[in-house]
């Protein structure tokens, strides 16, 4: 039995009159991938003090070799094995932040084959921990971009394993749109400020 933390526990609270209208800075517009833009977010957030949040490195098995040199070695083949966990973690306000991110071209739903079975163990054993863990959902062709709180993402894994497809319609229930901005390009620490530790890190 997963015993989440209780900042994702109970109803949300109502987001706040500024979020109600949509932004027009779009980081595709400015030929930004989806993971350049959190990582622009992350590079914005650390230069100004505000949180420590690192992209963890893919793990790479390595296959050949070659010596040219006795004191230099040549890495000539390996590839990227499957990342075993989520793609970025560190420390907010003394917090634990552990997240993952995903994007579809799809219009009404997230492939949940997106998501791997240890990765659901891995944010259960987060939320265990009492860390802030969560998955930003990006929408490509919509321009849209959600907070979804692991919890509401294991909850619908469970369903059936991962097998189906997570509509657009959960994630509107169950998380929060971020609004694309021009600094941050993805600021989800608003949403967890405003959602679950109700202040402002500013």
């Amino acid at each position: 039995m997963v015993n989440y933390p209780h900042q994702l526990k109970g109803k949300k609270a109502n987001p706040t009159p500024f979020k109600t209208k949509k932004s027009t800075v779009d980081f595709a517009n400015r030929g930004m991938s989806f993971e350049a833009a959190i990582n622009a977010t992350n590079d914005y957030y650390l230069s100004r003090g505000i949180a420590v949040i690192h992209k963890k490195p893919t793990p790479i098995q390595i296959v050949k070799v070659d010596y040219p040199k006795r004191s230099r070695a040549k890495i000539v083949e390996a590839y990227f094995r499957q990342a075993s966990t989520t793609d970025y973690s560190g420390v907010y306000k003394g917090l634990y932040i552990d997240f993952e991110a995903k994007e579809t071209r799809q219009k009404t739903a997230m492939p949940m084959k997106n998501f791997h079975l240890h990765q659901i163990e891995h944010m259960a054993s987060v939320l265990d921990q009492k860390g802030i863990c969560f998955v930003l959902l990006h929408f490509s062709t919509l321009k849209e971009t959600y907070y979804l709180p692991a919890k509401a993402l294991i909850d619908f894994f469970q369903i059936d394993k991962g097998n189906k497809s997570m509509p657009l319609d959960y994630i509107k229930k169950n998380g929060y749109e971020i609004i694309q901005g021009a600094f941050p390009q993805v600021p989800y620490l608003d949403i967890i400020e405003q959602n679950f530790l109700g202040g402002d890190y500013n």
